[in-house]
C-alpha cells in the first residue's frame, strides 16, 4: 500500500481560509470562507467530499467561460446522489465549434440558461466545509476563480483533491520510481479519466457531461483510496 503522495508541502489551508474570510466582501464567499475546512491531520475517511466538473468553452480560463456544473457529495463509503446538482450556464463569450464537438451542448440548450451569477449563492454554499476533488484541477480552480472574478470583482481559492495527479504519483511510484519511467521504452499509460477509471474495474461513463464526469471521480477516488492508501491518512497527504 502506498503510504503517501510524493508532492510539496503542503499550503495552510485553514489559515488562509481565516485571512481569505477577514478580506472578501461578498456575501456569500464570506460564508464560504467562514466555514472551515477539516484540520489537515483529519483522516480521509472522516472527510466530507464534492466532485466538481466543468465543461467550457476552451481551455483558457481567461477568455473562456463555463456552460456546464456538475456536483457531486460524497465520502469514501457513499455517493450521496439525492444531493447531487447540474447547472447549465449562459456563458458571457460565444460557444466555439470545437467545443460543442466536445461536449455536444449547442447554442440552442444554453439560449435560456441563466448567469452564473444567479446561483453562485447556491454552488458556494454546497462547496462551504467541503473538500473539492477534481481530475485534473488547473479546469475547476482556474475557472471558477476567473468567473467569480467577472461577476463580483473577487476570487476564489481552495484545496482540491486530484484524481489525475494521484494516478500520475501511483503509477511512478509502480514503475519503481522516475529513472525507471524514464528509461522504460513502454508506452506511458493513460491518466484521463476513462483510462483511469478502466484500470480499476470501474465502468464507462459517457464523457464530457458534467454531471457524469463529477460522478465518474468521486467513485475513482473511492477506488484509488481503497487500492492504494490507508483510510487513516491524513488530508493534506493529499490536497493540493
Amino acid at each position: 500500500m502506498l503510504k503517501k503522495l510524493l508532492k510539496a508541502p503542503s499550503i495552510d489551508w485553514q489559515k488562509k481560509y481565516q485571512l481569505k474570510q477577514k478580506r472578501v466582501t461578498h456575501p456569500s464567499l464570506n460564508y464560504f470562507y467562514q466555514q472551515l475546512l477539516p484540520d489537515a491531520d483529519t483522516p480521509i475517511e472522516e472527510i466530507e467530499f464534492l466532485a466538481l466538473d466543468f465543461e467550457t468553452t476552451g481551455l483558457n480560463p481567461a477568455k473562456d467561460e463555463i456552460v456546464t456544473i456538475g456536483a457531486v457529495p460524497f465520502t469514501l463509503d457513499r455517493i450521496k446522489l439525492s444531493q447531487c446538482k447540474h447547472w447549465l450556464v449562459k456563458p458571457r463569450r460565444p460557444l466555439k465549434e470545437s467545443s460543442i464537438i466536445v461536449h455536444g451542448i449547442t447554442h440552442t440548450d444554453i439560449m435560456d440558461a441563466p448567469d452564473l451569477n444567479e446561483f453562485l449563492d447556491e454552488i458556494l454554499h454546497l462547496m462551504a466545509g467541503k473538500v473539492i476533488v477534481v481530475h485534473y484541477y488547473p479546469i475547476e480552480r482556474q475557472f471558477l476563480d476567473q468567473a467569480l472574478k467577472k461577476r463580483i470583482k473577487e476570487g476564489i481559492e481552495f484545496p482540491v483533491v486530484d484524481t489525475m495527479n494521484i494516478e500520475e504519483r501511483v503509477l511512478l511510484q509502480q514503475s519503481g520510481g522516475i529513472l525507471n519511467l524514464m528509461n522504460s521504452f513502454k508506452k506511458k499509460p493513460s491518466v484521463r479519466l476513462g483510462n483511469t477509471r478502466e484500470r480499476y474495474g470501474l465502468p464507462l461513463y459517457p464523457l464530457h457531461d458534467a454531471l457524469l464526469d463529477a460522478l465518474a471521480t468521486a467513485e475513482l477516488l473511492q477506488a484509488q483510496i481503497a487500492n492504494h492508501y490507508a483510510r487513516t491518512q491524513a488530508i493534506s497527504d493529499f490536497w493540493i
